[in-house]
């Protein structure tokens, strides 16, 4: 598939060249929205490329920013992962020797490992975020309302 940015609406069937129609408009809503997360995704990588992070190490961050100043069990982290794919000791490692994060032993269960972000952590996602922001403001092409309606409808279709 060939992955275009484009300002205005494009529909699925010519994005992947689809010589005969859908027979289901479900089948195509499944199909639309793996390729648009797929879009987005790349949109994103484009933005951490220079932090050295990938998609799963921004989760990470955003995660324990959400949480901050709590440390939060690796358990934990893995659990509100969005995509859990990889290792996630190694995803840890790497922003630990970023210093992008700080692990420690919990003071009331030995085994397990609690993580926090760090001051440098909060500034970088701060300014990946900002970058995010501006990105997504150029290519809005949803208002308010459609964007609380499509939310409203995925969440429908995990239900």
């Amino acid at each position: 598939m060939l992955l275009r940015e484009r300002g205005s609406d494009i529909r699925l069937e010519e994005e992947i060249q689809l010589v005969l129609p859908f027979e289901d408009p479900r089948e195509k809503a499944v199909l639309n929205l793996v390729y648009t997360y797929t879009v987005f995704l790349e949109r994103t990588l484009r933005v951490l490329k220079p932090y050295d992070l990938n998609d799963q190490h921004y989760n990470i961050l955003k995660i324990l920013c959400e949480q901050d100043p709590t440390p939060v069990s690796v358990g934990t982290i893995k659990h509100l992962l969005l995509d859990k794919r990889g290792d996630l000791t190694r995803l840890l490692d790497k922003l630990g020797a970023m210093s992008l994060v700080a692990r420690e032993t919990s003071l009331e269960n030995r085994r397990v490992v609690l993580v926090s972000i760090t001051t440098k952590g909060r500034e970088q996602l701060h300014e990946i975020d900002t970058r995010l922001a501006e990105k997504r403001h150029l290519q809005g092409n949803l208002t308010f309302e459609e964007a609380e309606r499509l939310n409203e409808l995925l969440d429908r279709l995990r239900g």
